[in-house]
C-alpha cells in the first residue's frame, strides 16, 4: 500500500517557506547598501506575508491524501527530497541566512535561488492539494516568478 501522509504537512512547509521568505527579506532591506535594494526587499517581504495568510487558508481544507505513485512511497520521498534540499522549510531560518550576507549581490542572488526553489516545490504541491485550491498554487507560483523577474532585474542595476 502507498504511504498515505497529511497533505496538511506539505502545505505548511509552504507557511514555513513563507516565514522564512519573509524574515529573510526583512532582514536584508533592513542592512541593503543600496535603497533600491532595500525596497525591492521590503516589497517582497510583504508579499510573502499575503503568501502566509493564503498558505493557511489552503491548510484549512487539506486532509490526507494519497497522490498517484509509481511505487509505494514516491511521491512523499519526492517532497522529502525537496524539502531537505530547500533551507526555508526549516524553522527560523530567514533572518540567519540574511545575516550571513555580506553584499546586496549575494544577498539577490541568494534570493534568486529561492525564489527558484519555491516555485519547484509549490509546483509539486498542487498534487496534495483539494481540487481548485491547484489554481491558488498556479497563482501563488506566477507572483513567485515576478519576484524571481523582479530580483533579476534588481541584479541587473546593481551591477
Amino acid at each position: 500500500m502507498a504511504n498515505v501522509f497529511a497533505g496538511s504537512e506539505i502545505v505548511q512547509m509552504g507557511v514555513r517557506i513563507e516565514e522564512n521568505g519573509r524574515d529573510f527579506y526583512e532582514a536584508l532591506a533592513g542592512k541593503s547598501k543600496s535603497k533600491k535594494a532595500g525596497d525591492i526587499f521590503q516589497y517582497l517581504a510583504a508579499e510573502e506575508e499575503k503568501h502566509i495568510v493564503t498558505f493557511r487558508e489552503i491548510l484549512e481544507s487539506v486532509h490526507k491524501y494519497e497522490p498517484p505513485e509509481s511505487y509505494p512511497g514516491e511521491y512523499f520521498a519526492y517532497m522529502n527530497a525537496l524539502a531537505g534540499e530547500y533551507v526555508f522549510t526549516q524553522e527560523n531560518k530567514g533572518k540567519g541566512t540574511a545575516a550571513s550576507i555580506k553584499s546586496d549581490i549575494k544577498a539577490v542572488d541568494l534570493g534568486i535561488k529561492f525564489e527558484k526553489d519555491s516555485i519547484i516545490f509549490y509546483d509539486a504541491m498542487k498534487r496534495v492539494v483539494p481540487e481548485g485550491q491547484d489554481k491558488v498554487i498556479d497563482a501563488l507560483i506566477a507572483q513567485e516568478k515576478s519576484h524571481l523577474l523582479r530580483l533579476f532585474n534588481l541584479k541587473d542595476s546593481l551591477k
